[in-house]
């Protein structure tokens, strides 16, 4: 299969590319934002463990969407 440019992609999957790329950033800064503030206790897993992979894994949004719903204990 040939790889395909940028240039020869449709707008509209320009488009979707784009608004995917920022969804995923977006999630992921905010995942790492209250990974940071949060306490350990209220984190299942390891702290160190969800920064390293929501830093380096590109999951198109699974992963900060898998931290915050699964990742995070109740507060209290």
């Amino acid at each position: 299969m040939a790889r395909r440019r940028w240039q020869d992609l449709s707008p509209n999957t320009r488009r979707l590319i784009l608004i995917g790329a920022s969804v995923d950033g977006v999630l992921r800064m905010a995942a790492l934002r209250d990974l940071r503030h949060r306490p350990a206790e209220q984190v299942r897993g390891r702290k160190w463990v969800w920064g390293l992979t929501l830093g380096l894994v590109s999951s198109a949004g699974t992963l900060p969407l898998a931290y915050f719903l699964r990742g995070r204990r109740p507060a209290g």
